[in-house]
C-alpha cells in the first residue's frame, strides 16, 4: 500500500509546493509594502491569515481544532510541537489574534518566506551567538510589553524522529516566568503525516485532516518557586500526551 500511494504523495507535494511558490510570488509586493512600516505589521498579519486559509483550502487540508473553554488575554506565549513545515502555515489557521514568530536565524535565508524575519515583524534567533540569543530574548520581552503574543517552538527545529519530540529548550519558559505571562501549549497531532520533512520521494504527504489541540493555558504563578525545569517538563508532557495517545510509545 505504501508504494501504491507514494506517487500520489509526491504529486501532492509538488502541487503544494507550486501553490506555495506561486501565491507567495503574487503576494510578495504587498508584503514588501506592508513591512516598510511597523504600523502596517497588523495588516501584514491579516494578509497572512487570508493566505493561509486559501493555501490550506486549495491543497485539500481541513483543520480540526480542539480549543479550550477559556483563553488568556494577550500577551501569552504559544508553544507547539514541531513536526512539519506545515506547522508554521497552519498556525495562522489556529490563532487569529495577532502573534509573532520567534525562529532560528536560518529562516532569513529561505526564498520568499525569509522576508517575514528580515523586516522586523518576527524575531530571528542566532543560537550560535550568546549575544544574538540575548538580543532576541530582550526583543521578545519588549514584544510582550507591547501586548503581542509570541509563538516559540520549544524544540527549536523539526526533529527527524517526528512525531517523537526533541527535548525542549529553556527560552520560552524562562520568558514566561520573567514576564509573568501564561503559556498556551499546542499539539499538532498529525501535521508530520500531512507533510513530512525530508525527501519528497520517500516521505509521507497528502491532503486530509490536520488535527490540532490547543491545551488550557499554563500560568507561571504556580512555577515561580518550582522554576524553569519543572515548568518545561510539565508542558512537554501536556503536548506529548495526544501524540502518545495516537501513536503509542512511538
Amino acid at each position: 500500500m505504501y508504494y501504491v500511494l507514494q506517487p500520489f504523495r509526491v504529486l501532492w507535494k509538488i502541487w503544494f509546493f507550486l501553490l506555495f511558490v506561486v501565491s507567495m510570488i503574487m503576494l510578495y509586493p504587498a508584503f514588501v509594502y506592508l513591512f516598510k512600516k511597523e504600523s502596517r505589521f497588523h495588516q501584514a498579519f491579516r494578509l497572512m491569515l487570508m493566505w493561509s486559509q486559501a493555501l490550506t483550502f486549495a491543497s485539500g487540508l481541513v483543520m480540526d481544532i480542539k480549543r479550550p473553554e477559556n483563553m488568556p488575554k494577550s500577551p501569552y506565549l504559544i508553544c507547539p510541537n514541531h513536526g512539519s513545515y506545515l506547522d508554521i502555515i497552519t498556525m495562522y489557521r489556529v490563532f487569529s489574534d495577532y502573534f509573532i514568530f520567534m525562529g532560528k536565524i536560518e529562516i532569513v535565508k529561505w526564498p520568499f518566506f525569509g522576508i517575514f524575519f528580515t523586516k522586523g515583524m518576527n524575531i530571528s534567533v542566532n543560537r550560535e551567538s550568546k549575544l544574538g540569543a540575548h538580543e532576541a530574548f530582550e526583543r521578545a520581552k519588549r514584544e510582550c510589553d507591547n501586548g503581542h503574543n509570541i509563538v516559540i517552538f520549544p524544540e527549536g527545529t523539526i526533529p527527524t524522529t517526528a512525531p517523537k519530540m526533541r527535548a525542549f529548550k529553556n527560552g520560552a519558559f524562562k520568558l514566561s516566568l520573567e514576564k509573568n505571562i501564561p503559556i498556551v501549549p499546542v499539539t499538532f497531532v498529525n501535521n508530520w503525516r500531512r507533510l513530512q520533512a525530508g525527501p519528497a520521494l520517500r516521505n509521507s504527504g497528502g491532503p486530509g485532516i490536520s488535527r490540532v489541540i490547543i491545551h488550557p493555558p499554563v500560568y507561571p504563578e504556580a512555577y515561580q518557586a518550582l522554576g524553569v525545569v519543572k515548568m518545561k517538563q510539565d508542558i512537554f508532557e501536556i503536548i506529548e500526551k495526544p501524540l502518545r495517545d495516537s501513536y503509542g510509545d512511538y
